[in-house]
């Protein structure tokens, strides 16, 4: 997924010993009301995201038998009506809708020659009964597709070695911001480098920029570590995003111009804190931590600036994760296993900002 790439390399290690500052914390009633679950018949699902006009909703889902991965599904808010964008063979994460028009962004493994094999394989270790920890497969073969609301007239937009992912477009729907470790695949590694990046799949993923129909990719980011899960602010400015440590132990939320300019930390929590959104107020930033537990993931909020002790605005044992506010930012949208079968699902509720504002001390 774009977000949710935490992997079981890097949910492996303790959290350290300290942080640089405490969290406060409210009770989160307080900000959130009205929840309700929104995937009902779906074995999974998670990572939604809504169009500029806030008609349309995107998130991917694992559906039917004969595919374990997740597809990609476009709803109508109006009616309810759900659309399958997605190809329905490979693997498909990291979607988004076009601010004005009627496409959909997402990544897929679809043109591997192996995809249905890679399929069949892990329907059958299923079957056999077979556990295996969590971890994100960063699989070289996952590209960046545009297609039409119909999943017609699709087009490969990176078409490039590596993996290629956790896309999104600017507000103006002019660029897109995007994760990507295509160096590790062009032969531009030093030998350090490679061994590091065969020790940890995870590293050598950097936030990359481009022209929305694919023209004029610029690396933004310049580390070993793995850097992803891009966003634009809501003023298309900035973007903010995580940063992993070497170690892949902890993440950190950081912001940064649309240049690459003024790479700014956020968060200083020592924890793995990822999936950062920014309200559309452009005034703070939601994400998730494990500050409270190895594997137990709540969200919080923090001023863009990262002056303010980050507040906490979910309380419960779990996984709760990959936040998403309406346009309007009156609601929240995200992914938790507050279910009984403990798989990932839709939440929603009303959203109350200017609780969040007041928590944050902000005007």
């Amino acid at each position: 997924m774009k977000q949710h790439n935490f992997t079981a390399y890097a949910l492996s290690g303790l959290l350290m010993p300290w942080i640089f500052f405490s969290a406060a914390s409210v009770n989160a009633s307080d900000f959130i009301t009205d929840e309700q679950q929104l995937s009902v018949k779906e074995k999974r699902a998670g990572e939604a995201y809504y169009r500029a006009d806030s008609k349309w909703m995107i998130y991917q889902a694992e559906v039917t038998d004969d595919n374990p991965f997740y597809q990609i599904f476009l709803k109508n808010i109006d009616s309810g009506a759900v659309t399958q964008v997605s190809p329905g063979s490979g693997k498909t994460t990291c979607a988004w809708v076009h601010p004005a028009q009627e496409k959909v962004l997402f990544s897929s493994t679809h043109d591997d020659a192996q995809a249905k094999a890679k399929m069949n394989e892990e329907i059958e270790r299923r079957k056999a009964g077979e556990q295996k920890s969590y971890a994100w497969d960063y699989d070289e073969y996952y590209d960046i597709y545009e297609t039409d609301f119909d999943g017609k007239n699709m087009r490969n937009l990176t078409n490039t070695l590596g993996y290629d992912a956790e896309a999104s477009w600017s507000p103006d729907g002019k660029l897109i911001a995007f994760a990507s470790n295509r160096r590790a695949y062009s032969g531009e590694l030093s030998e350090e480098e490679q061994a590091f990046f065969k020790a940890n799949p995870a590293s050598m993923i950097d936030i990359y920029i481009m022209n929305a129909d694919g023209s004029n990719v610029k690396r933004l980011t310049h580390t070993k570590s793995y850097d992803g899960g891009p966003f634009f602010s809501p003023d298309g400015k900035r973007i903010v995003w995580r940063r992993f440590s070497d170690n892949g132990r902890e993440a950190e939320i950081f912001t940064m111009n649309i240049d690459g300019s003024d790479q700014k930390q956020i968060t200083r929590l020592n924890a793995m804190s990822w999936a950062p959104f920014y309200h559309p107020s452009g005034k703070y930033i939601i994400f998730a931590t494990n500050l409270h537990g190895h594997r137990n993931f709540e969200l919080y909020i923090v001023d863009v600036d990262g002056l303010k002790e980050p507040v906490r605005v979910t309380d419960k044992d779990g996984f709760d994760g990959l936040p998403v506010f309406t346009p309007d930012g009156n609601y929240i949208t995200w992914t938790s296993d507050r279910t009984p079968g403990k798989k990932g699902l839709l939440f929603h509720g009303k959203w109350n900002h200017q609780k969040a504002l007041e928590s944050l001390s902000l005007k």
